[in-house]
């Protein structure tokens, strides 16, 4: 995802979840790739975020019937770049996010 400002990325897992929400709900997948689309605009339109996830930011969005979403994400503004890391429902999601971020942070320091 690209346009000519900021950059969306998304990390393999992501991509994973995006897939795997496309199989299960494809309402919820459409309004995912929408939501991630703002962020080329507006990379700080996610909430940021505390506590193991300091420095990342969550994007909230909602499908009608399938309850809420999030995707959560780090901006590296310097590259102009936001690294969306998951895509997931509410339900447990900043678990899992705690989980995935580790890896997200040694892919920066490698790159």
């Amino acid at each position: 995802m690209a346009n000519g400002g900021h950059e969306v990325e998304l990390t393999r897992l992501a991509r994973k979840d995006l897939d795997a929400l496309q199989g299960k709900n494809e309402a919820a997948h459409a309004e995912a790739v929408v939501a991630l689309g703002a962020l080329e605009r507006d990379p700080f339109a996610g909430h940021p975020l505390s506590g193991s996830l300091k420095g990342c930011r969550s994007l909230e969005f909602s499908v009608k019937g399938s309850g809420q979403y999030r995707a959560v994400y780090v901006v590296l503004d310097n590259r102009r770049v936001s690294i969306v890391f998951i895509v997931a429902t509410h339900e447990n999601v900043y678990r899992e996010a705690s989980k995935r971020l580790a890896a997200v942070r040694r892919m920066l320091r490698h790159s």
